[in-house]
């Protein structure tokens, strides 16, 4: 393992390694099942949200790693092959062979006072479910009649049912079944994971585990707290964490240019770091076909390498999801997709899939720098990722009669005609 202390490392490189280790950069490098079932675990928590206006964020950050990937084929391996679990407040498919450490968390969770204190006042409620998910099997909050159950003013439903099933999966009880039209269906833990996977890990080994796991998802970890895990519970507990693993040769500790506080890293990642300070391109990331040179990528509002300021941060882009501020406080629109074309984020979108029509439409397009409008290059990537969407999407149209400067909308639909034999675009 090299130990050697790491140079400052140049924002270009952080930005490389930080995409190539979300598998991002170059370009896509898996395929077909095995393919997405290594793309999951690279990504190590692919977090999942409900709203649907081209396709659900969890699908848009998969396209961009997966080549030919479709819209819901994470499913398979989550609920058919058992490999990956749902859980947390920070909703997010993980690796189920890591399900000891957050049983451990679980735990933590149903000794907290909100789990704690509201399953003893619903301690039959709670009874009812388990005894109907032992007779019944698996079971969704539709299964449950608004007629004939308690309302409630909750944040997780309106029924007592679905209320008692979140808490009893929040605590570990029930694990998610599978999703029908995504709402979720829970069964006992026991009839999903096999025992030994059910066993708890110590509360201290579960919380380092999980810290590494952080330093994949981020690539380079600012010492932050960070929002996958529900612990450590502060960000001195994070860094003092971080600094132990650190310690013990685990991590490596270095400076990213631009960022105040020092970055850390896997000991088994400087390897590629050094080859990134080379200028040079690990093998293991090498492309497929495309690159995000010369395919632009649409990234979903949640992926984690632009996600909650880090676009800012890494790419020196600002980006914030605008979809809960109300319409008049909105500078971009509802559901914007920052543009990555190679390294960088260079411009802004907002798209709508109008299923009536089976149209891609572009209902808003910023560039970052004008002069990206007039590289030709970029109207080049710029069409065949539009192409490359819309086949994804199952759309017939393409509309892109918004994107300004008008040499670059002429550009990038010369291109989607070529790229994907478009005959019908929406003027």
């Amino acid at each position: 393992m090299d130990n050697r202390p790491l140079p400052v490392i140049p924002a270009s490189v952080a930005r490389r390694f930080i995409l190539g280790r979300q598998g991002l950069w170059p370009g896509r490098r898996w395929q077909g099942p095995a393919g997405l079932e290594q793309a999951l675990h690279t990504v190590e928590h692919l977090q999942l949200d409900p709203l649907n206006i081209t396709a659900r964020s969890q699908d848009l950050l998969l396209h961009a790693r997966v080549a030919g990937y479709r819209p819901e084929q994470w499913q398979a391996p989550a609920y058919e092959d058992r490999k990956f679990f749902e859980w947390g407040g920070w909703l997010a498919l993980r690796p189920l062979p890591e399900l000891p450490y957050y049983r451990a968390l679980m735990q933590r969770e149903k000794a907290a006072p909100r789990f704690r204190d509201w399953a003893a006042e619903h301690a039959g409620l709670l009874e009812e479910m388990r005894q109907l998910l032992l007779d019944e099997g698996p079971l969704g909050n539709r299964d449950f009649r608004a007629a004939e159950r308690r309302r409630v003013v909750h944040y997780r439903g309106r029924k007592d049912s679905a209320v008692a099933l979140y808490n009893l999966w929040r605590t570990g009880e029930v694990m998610i079944h599978d999703r029908v039209r995504f709402e979720r269906r829970y069964d006992l833990a026991e009839r999903i994971a096999p025992a030994e996977l059910l066993e708890p890990a110590p509360l201290q080994e579960a919380l380092r585990q999980l810290l590494l796991q952080q330093v994949k998802f981020f690539g380079i970890h600012d010492g932050s707290r960070g929002y996958p895990l529900p612990g450590p519970g502060t960000a001195v507990e994070t860094r003092q964490l971080l600094e132990e693993l650190t310690g013990e040769g685990v991590l490596q500790q270095l400076q990213v240019e631009g960022w105040r506080a020092p970055g850390y890293v896997l000991s088994t990642d400087v390897p590629l770091l050094n080859i990134l300070l080379e200028d040079g391109v690990p093998e293991q990331w090498h492309p497929l076909g495309t690159t995000t040179a010369t395919e632009a990528v649409f990234l979903p509002p949640l992926d984690p390498v632009s996600a909650r300021g880090r676009a800012l941060k890494v790419f020196g882009f600002d980006y914030v999801w605008e979809v809960y501020k109300p319409a008049a406080s909105r500078r971009w629109g509802y559901y914007v997709l920052p543009i990555l074309w190679g390294d960088r984020l260079v411009a802004r979108t907002d798209l709508r899939l109008n299923r009536e029509t089976s149209t891609l439409e572009v209902l808003g397009f910023w560039l970052e720098d004008p002069q990206t409008g007039s590289d030709s290059r970029f109207a080049e990537a710029l069409g065949r990722g539009f192409a490359v969407f819309r086949n994804f999407l199952g759309a017939e149209r393409l509309d892109l009669s918004l994107i300004r400067p008008v040499k670059l909308r002429d550009g990038a639909r010369a291109a989607a005609r070529n790229s994907a034999g478009i005959d019908r675009l929406t003027l």
